[in-house]
């Protein structure tokens, strides 16, 4: 498969190659095992220039940078000004922080970033989850016609008049028992 890392003992047996090998060997191994030629070359290269070791383990594929990163400068100038908004009793929150730095004419980062920062330094004490649907349990009476529910709902009519919709429900069936309307 594309980009998945090629064995070890495959790549020692690249290290191990010998220089004077026939011609369409590289060919032949790569077809045995799966590889390309482009590939197989490179883990060559790799063991030739640093050795059969550095060839065995494949490289991080890491960046070696990155430039768009939050300084930790200017988390620290987030995390003073969150700081100073507490001290003097104001909202400071991820929203908060990012507007006051914007009227300070402060670099700022983005508001999900600032809620990161935070949250990395320890500054944010979690909420609690919603509660689950699939733990809320409706109310059921264990016998048909034993308890009712009663809901009305006032109607206003075309002429504007009102009235009141009446409706019986057994709960433990949830069948509409009996149904009235009248007026108000």
């Amino acid at each position: 498969m594309k980009n998945d890392p090629v064995d070890p003992t495959i790549r020692l047996a690249i290290a191990r190659w010998p220089e004077d090998s026939p011609r369409g060997a590289v060919t032949a191994f790569c077809t045995e095992h799966h590889i390309s030629r482009k590939t197989f070359y490179q883990i060559l290269k790799r063991a030739r220039t640093e050795g059969q070791v550095a060839a065995l383990e494949p490289r991080s594929r890491r960046p070696k940078t990155s430039p768009n990163a939050t300084s930790e400068t200017l988390k620290d100038h987030a995390v003073a000004m969150r700081k100073s908004m507490e001290d003097a009793g104001w909202d400071h929150g991820p929203i908060s922080v990012h507007d006051q730095m914007r009227k300070l004419g402060m670099q700022t980062p983005s508001i999900a970033s600032l809620a990161r920062i935070f949250s990395e330094r320890g500054l944010v004490i979690p909420a609690p989850q919603k509660r689950p649907r699939s733990s809320y349990r409706s109310f059921r009476y264990p016998m048909p016609n034993a308890c009712w529910q009663l809901d009305a709902t006032e109607y206003v009519l075309e002429g504007g008049r009102k009235c009141v919709i009446f409706q019986l429900l057994d709960d433990h069936s949830r069948v509409a028992v009996a149904s009235l309307v009248a007026r108000t």
